[in-house]
């Protein structure tokens, strides 16, 4: 470590060569004198022997490096990432004299891995990074390949979450390339003897609890988070399919369901249709794990069997799929589905750009019978499913209803009736809606001269009358 001394002999050797000279072995010694001027903080010094390297051998990593290591050193970033992606382009185009130097096949990557020591060693996150992005690129060997994806995906991560904006996208973008980037060389290494099968597996474990937790990181961005758990299921497909990972490739699709179904209510047709499709593939997969899943325990308060149904009849009805009527044939013949499925599955059915108002009213007179076999009657719940079938059954802007749709509404009326004498709390509000209902279809009736109709109508409005509380005086 005798610096001084040492570049005593350099220059010694240097003096030999006559100015502006070009020669690699010239280029060297530039090298070496630049790193001991840089040992004894003679920056200046080691700069000006760096571009004499540069000079004399233009093309060489090794002279990229020393620039790499000054920049670094003085915290100039950007020249810093310059140098790493020169440093790059050269791995990728070895210079065709480098040869002579007795450069071997892992030198661009031993000196970019350096690199990224020296940035990190010396708190240069960014350059690190960029560093770190080209060693990925061109490693062989899977065990520092995945070291290294890891090391950057733990950097990008501590990056953003610092970060807002446009940048922050960019970067979690970068995130979801890595992780593309290790589960196609996961997939590649099933070929590589020396990366054994208990190497393969744990490497996926870790690739997928990352994406896992990136996904439930990023709930705020919900295309990316859909990427990452997609993700997380890919890397799942590498691991043994126990228990915990069965419940995590089921909720993985889940949850890429569900977005695909949000994005594709905001989205253009042709958007939708390309949306609601791959939410049907998520779901036919998640299908089959939900089955196999079933016999590894009890799940009888899992919820996955009412979101597959709700998600697939939301994704088949918008998509206007003719099996949509052979799926609901099956639901009407489950004997434990709940009210809130069915209202829900009547409020997809009429969801642009679906319309199935006979589903819909299907779906809501299950529910109103599911609401009266109720031991004591939820008189709000009922109320809004009454008020939807009504409005389902009697749908505004006809010129006419037939008579037996009339009797149909009729007899809803009534079950308001029914119910509305038996408690308190049927809100005031929908008690005053049904009486202006019934009163205005007899004021229609009216008007197409079919008066015992009108007065019958308008005769049930005034029952509903003696019912409301305060606002009755306003409409006596």
């Amino acid at each position: 470590k005798s610096y001084s001394e040492a570049l005593h002999w350099y220059n010694y050797s240097v003096s030999f060569y006559t100015p502006g000279q070009i020669d690699q072995n010239l280029a060297k010694l530039q090298r070496n004198m630049a790193s001991c001027y840089l040992h004894l903080k003679q920056f200046d010094r080691a700069k000006e022997a760096v571009k004499e390297a540069e000079r004399c051998d233009p093309n060489s990593i090794f002279s990229k490096f020393s620039v790499y290591k000054i920049a670094v050193m003085e915290k100039d970033t950007d020249k810093a990432v310059k140098a790493v992606i020169e440093m790059g382009k050269l791995v990728e185009k070895p210079s065709q004299h480098e040869d002579k130097l007795r450069v071997d096949e892992n030198t661009g990557t031993n000196l970019l891995s350096l690199a990224a020591q020296i940035a990190l060693e010396n708190e240069q996150q960014v350059v690190a990074i960029k560093a770190l992005e080209y060693l990925s690129e061109h490693l062989q060997d899977c065990r520092q390949l995945f070291a290294a994806l890891k090391c950057l995906i733990r950097l990008m991560l501590s990056k953003v979450m610092a970060e807002n904006g446009e940048n922050r996208d960019e970067d979690i973008n970068s995130m979801l390339t890595y992780l593309t980037f290790a589960h196609k060389r996961i997939a590649e290494s099933f070929t590589e003897e020396k990366f054994t099968e208990d190497m393969k597996t744990l490497e996926a474990h870790w690739f997928r609890k990352i994406a896992w937790n990136l996904a439930v990181q990023f709930r705020g961005c919900p295309e990316k988070m859909r990427d990452f758990f997609l993700l997380s299921f890919k890397f799942s497909q590498f691991c043994p399919s126990d228990k915990a990972v069965l419940i995590a490739q089921k909720t993985s699709l889940l949850m890429a369901a569900a977005v695909d179904l949000e994005m594709g209510r905001q989205a253009t047709p042709s958007e939708q249709t390309e949306l609601l499709t791959r939410a049907l593939q998520h779901l036919q997969a998640c299908k089959e794990i939900w089955d196999v899943l079933k016999f590894t325990g009890d799940f009888a308060k899992d919820p996955t069997d009412t979101l597959l149904l709700l998600y697939e009849f939301e994704a088949r009805s918008k998509l206007n799929d003719p099996t949509l009527h052979d799926l609901m044939e099956s639901v009407w013949e489950q004997p434990q589905i709940e009210v809130k499925t069915l209202e829900i599955i009547a409020s997809l059915a009429m969801e642009s750009p679906a319309r199935y108002p006979i589903l819909c009213k299907k779906a809501l007179k299950s529910a109103l019978n599911l609401h009266r076999q109720q031991i004591v009657i939820d008189a709000v719940k009922f109320s809004k499913c009454l008020h939807s079938l009504i409005n389902i059954s009697l749908p505004t802007g006809l010129t006419d209803w037939d008579a037996s749709v009339l009797q149909e509404a009729w007899d809803y009326f009534e079950d308001a009736l029914s119910v509305i004498s038996s408690t308190d709390a049927y809100p005031e509000m929908e008690i005053l809606w049904l009486m202006t209902r019934a009163w205005n279809t007899g004021i229609f009736q009216y008007t197409i001269c079919k008066y015992k109709e009108a007065e019958q109508w308008c005769g049930l409005g005034m029952r509903f009358l003696n019912h409301l509380g305060s606002l009755k005086k306003s409409y006596e």
